[in-house]
């Protein structure tokens, strides 16, 4: 039986339709396929790249065998930490899935020869009903979210400062890393510092946990800590208080102490007497303060700049610390003069002038700067010194944290 024209048109526009929904499919599927691709790979670290330049070198004494290499000279202020771990990175890439926004910040860690690390660095937790319509920066000089977990929340109600203290004093001192608490001054229309002295009240609040110091990272078990007490303070005053999800935070925390762990280096050079004798105590203070460092409360000899930001310290070799008593009868075998990388703003004019204070305080003490090994120290070993300060301070700065700068001195105490 012949078709008709109808039956024609209609078979036609029948396998239109099946090729259509057939392309249509393929194109969604390799669609679905690429973003699969974009969410769920990263590259993978390296794991063989070592990790730290410069482990701590135990001094020696003058019959061990000599190496003068640059590390005779450096000290860590830190212990050892690994690469970063393969979990952290992916607890990281798993976040940034979850909210992009919170990773926009890249760490350059060259010392270890790393590609860039991305990493969050706003932790802070808000929602549409927790928002804070006032100002949206916090002071830097209390809270900081590349180096803070930063939690804000309102209260309907003005809280006394004094009530918001006490329901946090019992958890707050248990964490182990600074806590600031800040609170919204409408009067003034600016954020203050809250202590155990504040007794104003207020509706606008935020609390920043410090990271991470030298004493390394905050754990997850300290984050969670600080997490529920926090939820448990908003529970009894009645705020909003949504939270971060506590991976994410803590693998921000173990990659900042990986990266800072990378560029924790101090050098120091030493003074002897030349002959391999002592110094007298009583004509070491007089020298020590002609070459401007003054005695402070820890018993180093400390130069500051005009400003009172200290730049280098003068200390005993031996264990024992210096006390305007003890100076009047001590006698010392060797001084160390000890440069804080991270700590200081200029790495380089710094080491210049802690080392024209060396060369200074041993010719008046008939003394001599030798390195580790008590070896004197020459031009070659002062070079490798201000390479490496070079090295480092860049990667600082590269990761935006700046050497000397508040948050470094907050990373690096």
């Amino acid at each position: 039986m012949a078709l008709s024209d109808l039956q024609i048109v209609l078979i036609g526009a029948g396998a239109t339709a099946v090729a259509g929904v057939w392309a249509y499919n393929l194109w969604q599927e390799r669609k679905l396929h690429r973003l699969s691709k974009t969410f769920f790979t990263h590259p993978q670290d390296d794991t063989l790249i070592n990790p730290l330049i410069n482990p701590p070198v135990a001094e020696r004494s003058p019959d061990d065998e000599e190496t003068h290499d640059l590390a005779d000279i450096t000290e860590r202020k830190e212990p050892t930490f690994s690469s970063f771990h393969d979990d952290a990175v992916a607890v990281s890439e798993q976040a940034r899935e979850n909210s992009a926004d919170e990773f926009s910040e890249q760490i350059h860690s060259s010392l270890a020869g790393k590609i860039a690390e991305e990493f969050p660095t706003e932790l802070s937790a808000e929602s549409p009903q927790a928002s804070i319509p006032e100002p949206d920066v916090l002071p830097s000089e209390w809270a900081d979210t590349l180096t803070h977990c930063v939690l804000r929340f309102k209260t309907t109600e003005s809280i006394s400062a004094a009530t918001l203290w006490m329901l946090q004093s019992d958890w707050a001192t248990q964490l182990g890393k600074p806590l600031c608490w800040l609170a919204y001054d409408d009067p003034t229309t600016r954020w203050l510092a809250i202590n155990e002295n504040a007794t104003s009240g207020h509706r606008h609040w935020a609390v920043a946990l410090q990271l991470v110091d030298r004493r390394g990272a905050a754990s997850e078990s300290t984050l969670a800590h600080f997490f529920s007490g926090m939820q448990q303070l908003a529970h009894h005053i009645g705020a909003e208080l949504p939270l971060p999800d506590l991976a994410p935070v803590a693998a921000h925390a173990a990659a900042l102490d990986t990266f800072c762990a990378n560029v924790d280096i101090q050098f120091k050079v030493h003074i002897v007497e030349s002959a391999g004798g002592i110094f007298s105590g009583t004509k070491l203070r007089g020298v020590a303060e002609a070459a401007g460092m003054l005695l402070e409360d820890d018993g180093y000899f400390h130069a500051r700049d005009i400003a009172g930001e200290e730049l280098f310290t003068l200390m005993n070799l031996g264990s024992e610390t210096f006390t305007l008593d003890n100076l009047r009868s001590l006698a010392t075998h060797g001084l160390s003069l000890s440069l804080d990388v991270p700590r200081v703003s200029d790495g380089l004019a710094t080491f210049a002038r802690m080392l024209a204070t060396g060369q200074q305080l041993a010719r008046a003490l008939d003394g001599v700067l030798v390195d580790a090994q008590r070896v004197p120290l020459t031009d070659v070993m002062t070079s490798a010194i201000r390479a490496k300060i070079t090295e480092l301070q860049h990667t600082m700065r590269e990761a935006d944290i700046a050497p000397g700068s508040l948050r470094a001195l907050r990373l690096f105490s």
